[in-house]
């Protein structure tokens, strides 16, 4: 796309006729635009959001986001991505000529950006932080350059279409004295000015949609970046790659397909490097998981619910409640926790409690009747009054009104005090005899790599003597949409001498369903790799099967069929994608952010395809085949 001015551009769009090139969902609306005030953003919506797989007809939310994300806040997410770009120009040309910067301003990119994930935060007065915290850090980084004698500043050019209403990010500044007293309209506005929804009347879609894809993927990747930090790791190359991917989107080769693609494929190969530090920083804190089975009825007594991703958490609300009396349990993503030997050596690490985020509204209804509820990460919903008063966020996670357990005066990685969440438990009334039903229920999970790896020998035999036809790797994020029971009918249509691996919360579809045991093997034919965070174990486990086997991934006897839901599984599909890997089945549907142009890429690329929902059989088919 060559770079036009905004009124050329609108001109050109209004003029052309509509149907000389047909336009995709909503980023193709500019065609039927009338002529706005050039100086106005152009807001036929209230907001454009698409980040996630649950996105209002799998277009667009527009009026206000199906995660409960409201206009004002989506405004000021937007306000803090061009801040963030800002920032990260003046990084970027830092690192470029030797000024060292502190870590502390990579750690504000990574929490700052994953506090825009869905379902992440949803307090307007965090983001007037963050958007503060920003320009504060860019002042700094100028000023470390002119101490260092370097008098020139970042690349800026005028002329890029979707920098028309502010001023291009690197040249755009707020000062801290006018954001401590700018009314959140002020800020709204300026939001409104350089959101998605002003830019798809301006952009030519698919370079729109490929921007739109590597956000997101960052997004992922600071998320996970961000709880190895919590862990003690930094991953160098990240913290590198996430101020040259929003420089990128400043530039001009942000409006080149081909560059663009490179990028997006850059974040997924460094996001497999910061999912190996994610992953040394849970086993080298908390040792490697072990199949386990684990609990999945109440426990009489005084009891705590912890939900989200960070076992650092878990950990500290463990040690902090040793000896009180109180139950732990865990939900969502948190259920592999009983896996590591660092957390499950605490007795009161009780029981697994409820399933996938989706259900939390009900679900912490009934937990919190007995108890407290803390929210680590994503992803949280509106909390319903029922239990307003009885949960807590923390980290980057914020919901107006709600408790939030701040990091200590440290920082990130610092241990928090959870003494407010452990008292309230104690004045709650826990769980008694009565509420344990008489049947038990468990569950196992730990089959991390090195579970897995430690009977790799019997895989492989078991592959060469024919037990083993086909493995399924099978999960991701899961969702509240009928058509998601597409993964749990998939599961169980696979054959007896197959094995699935779950990961994520998309295993909920059938975590507990009765697999039993590959035949003359001993072997489980469902393996609980764990969260989303433990992605890397599964492609530690299939490079180790590929090297047995003397072929590549794709020569392997797998099956890749992943739900998604958000930013977390966009990085992860950008690791694989970065791999080689084929034919990766995504669903329910395919991302709203990714034009037909795109997609077609993608699947000449990689054969990347969408779930048949309405034909699992067929697709179960289709991948015993290899395909």
């Amino acid at each position: 796309m060559s770079l036009l001015t905004r009124a050329n551009f609108l001109v050109a769009a209004k003029t052309s006729s509509p149907a000389a090139r047909p336009l995709p969902l909503l980023l193709r609306a500019a065609s039927n635009a009338t002529m706005p005030d050039l100086n106005e953003p152009i807001m036929e919506n209230k907001l454009l959001c698409m980040q996630c797989e649950q996105t209002k007809n799998g277009t667009g939310c527009t009026t206000v986001g199906v995660c409960g994300k409201t206009p004002e806040i989506n405004a000021l997410q937007e306000l803090l991505v061009y801040s963030q770009k800002g920032l990260s120009c003046w990084a970027q040309f830092a690192y470029e000529n030797g000024v060292p910067l502190p870590p502390t301003l990579a750690s504000f990119l990574h929490a700052s950006t994953f506090s825009t994930l869905t379902n992440v935060n949803f307090d307007a007065a965090r983001f007037r932080e963050y958007i503060t915290e920003c320009h504060a850090l860019r002042d700094d980084v100028e000023a470390r350059l002119r101490a260092a004698g370097i008098e020139t500043s970042p690349a800026a050019p005028n002329d890029l279409p979707w920098f028309d209403l502010l001023a291009h990010p690197a040249r755009w500044n707020l000062s801290v004295s006018y954001l401590a007293t700018a009314t959140d309209e002020a800020l709204v506005k300026m939001g409104q000015m350089v959101s998605l929804e002003h830019r798809r009347h301006i952009v030519e879609p698919t370079i729109l949609g490929l921007q739109e894809m590597l956000v997101y993927g960052v997004r992922g990747l600071c998320a996970y970046t961000h709880h190895a930090e919590v862990l003690g790791k930094r991953v160098p190359e990240a913290d590198a790659f996430v101020a040259e991917a929003y420089a990128f989107l400043c530039s001009r080769d942000a409006a080149s397909v081909d560059k663009t693609l490179g990028m997006i494929l850059k974040c997924g190969e460094v996001n497999i490097l910061t999912m190996k530090g994610l992953s040394e920083g849970h086993t080298d804190r908390f040792g490697h998981p072990v199949p386990t089975p684990v609990n999945l009825n109440p426990v009489p007594g005084k009891a705590i619910l912890i939900s989200g991703h960070d076992m650092q958490d878990l950990h500290d609300l463990l040690v902090q409640s040793e000896g009180t009396g109180i139950q732990i349990y865990t939900h969502g993503e948190m259920l592999p926790g009983h896996g590591y030997p660092g957390l499950k050596k605490f007795p009161h690490l009780a029981s697994n409690y409820g399933g996938a985020w989706y259900k939390q509204q009900k679900e912490f209804e009934t937990f919190g009747k007995h108890g407290p509820v803390i929210m680590t990460s994503n992803c949280i919903i509106e909390p319903r009054g029922s239990y307003a008063a009885n949960i807590y966020t923390t980290g980057e996670v914020g919901w107006p009104g709600v408790t939030h357990i701040p990091y200590a005066t440290h920082g990130i990685g610092a241990t928090k005090d959870y003494s407010a969440v452990i008292a309230r438990a104690l004045e709650m009334p826990g769980f008694s005899e009565a509420d344990v039903p008489a049947e038990p229920k468990t569950v196992l999970t730990g089959f991390g790599h090195n579970a897995i790896l430690g009977v790799a020998d019997k895989v492989v035999d078991a592959v060469k003597t024919g037990k083993l036809n086909h493995i399924f790797l099978m999960g991701g994020c899961d969702g509240s949409e009928p058509t998601r029971k597409y993964f749990s009918k998939t599961a169980d249509l696979a054959p007896d001498d197959t094995l699935i691996m779950g990961l994520g919360c998309g295993k909920y579809r059938f975590y507990d369903h009765e697999f039993g045991t590959l035949k003359d093997t001993g072997l489980p034919r469902y393996l609980d790799v764990g969260q989303c965070n433990d992605a890397y174990s599964a492609v530690v486990v299939a490079n180790a099967l590929a090297e047995a086997f003397e072929t590549d991934l794709n020569g392997l006897p797998l099956s890749l069929n992943l739900s998604w839901l958000e930013q977390k599984a966009v990085v992860i599909l950008l690791s694989l994608l970065h791999l080689g890997v084929q034919n990766i089945r995504i669903g329910p549907k395919a991302p709203a952010f990714v034009t037909p142009e795109a997609m077609a890429v993608l699947v000449d690329k990689f054969n990347l395809q969408i779930t048949d929902v309405k034909d699992p059989q067929a697709d179960m088919e289709s991948m015993l085949a290899g395909h």
